[in-house]
């Protein structure tokens, strides 16, 4: 039997996987105490179930990974069958290397942390940096977005249209949605400067006069996103959409982002929740958590996750 809980990020992606589903969300309390200290109790039988904890990386981070890391150690210890640990947005996912003298690698550590915890797989979406997948040390399903957003533009009249990558290091991605809908695709050269500013000095491919959507896996801060919009604006393009996995929409993404007032339309999905204050009227929200809830299905019955991945099982081509 499969049983669901939720911690405390995004408890609403959580219940529309439990509906599709078709089972009851599990209840849980998380207590803070005094010292600041946080414990988890699953209130429902975990003994023999396979279990999904289902907890997005959103902000406060370090506050909902360790919700997390207690909830695994508490359905471990009520013998649980199976542990998977849901997480639709892995934020330690851009920590992936040495790109400085003696600097940690956080999402080694987290991913160890998670086995460690208790967790016997891990369900994701989009790692930043796919390599990230080769840290863990049990199975790991890395779920793709594409399909999700990619239903979002089919239908459109779509023959003047490009698909548009920030940096060359996200042109396969682009690729798989240029594929689908059967467009071309362009690229941004970045380089991120030493004070961390991002520079797109050139563009890839043909995108004068075209209409462009400009696909990316995250959107933090927007920088990179602007300074691509800048750079296409120089090309004449014409019709201007954004795709993205996870809206994070930190600092002062918003205000730039409502700036850019020849944007047509941001589509993002449901892997981190989207608060009021971050809601703008050219925004929508594509769920997956339907993506999640076949996932968890085909991994509780034993069979293929990576047949979700086909373009031609998503659309019958």
């Amino acid at each position: 039997m499969i049983s669901v809980f939720s911690g405390s990020a995004h408890p609403a992606f959580a219940a529309e996987m439990c509906d599709l589903l078709g089972v009851e969300l599990s209840p849980s309390r998380t207590t803070r105490f005094s010292n600041d200290c946080l414990q988890v109790q699953l209130r429902a039988n975990c003994r023999r179930r396979d279990v999904y904890i289902v907890q997005t990386l959103a902000s406060p981070v370090q506050d909902h990974l360790f919700e997390l890391l207690l909830m695994l150690d508490a359905a471990r210890g009520a013998s649980a069958t199976s542990v998977t640990a849901v997480i639709p947005h892995f934020a330690y996912a851009r920590s992936d290397k040495k790109d400085a003298p003696r600097i940690s690698i956080g999402a080694r550590l987290v991913a160890d942390m998670l086995a460690e915890a208790g967790a016997t797989r891990v369900l994701t979406m989009d790692l930043h940096s796919p390599q990230v997948h080769g840290f863990f040390s049990i199975p790991v399903d890395h779920l793709n977005a594409v399909s999700v957003l990619a239903e979002h533009f089919v239908g459109d009249d779509l023959s003047n249209t490009v698909v548009v990558s920030p940096d060359l290091g996200n042109a396969k991605v682009a690729s798989q949605l240029a594929r689908i809908l059967d467009v071309p695709v362009a690229a941004g050269s970045k380089q991120r400067l030493a004070d961390d500013t991002v520079v797109i000095d050139r563009i890839v491919g043909d995108v004068a006069g075209r209409d462009v959507i400009v696909l990316d896996d995250e959107i933090a801060t927007a920088g990179s996103i602007v300074e691509l919009l800048a750079k296409l604006r120089q090309q004449h393009v014409r019709r201007i959409r954004i795709a993205c996995t996870h809206g994070l929409f930190t600092g002062s993404a918003i205000e730039r982002l409502r700036a850019q007032t020849d944007v047509d339309e941001i589509v993002i999905t449901s892997t981190l929740p989207l608060p009021p204050e971050k809601q703008l009227p050219n925004i929508e929200v594509r769920s997956v958590a339907p993506l999640f809830a076949e996932a968890a299905r085909r991994i509780h019955l034993g069979e293929s996750v990576s047949s979700l991945f086909s373009d031609r099982e998503t659309y019958g081509r």
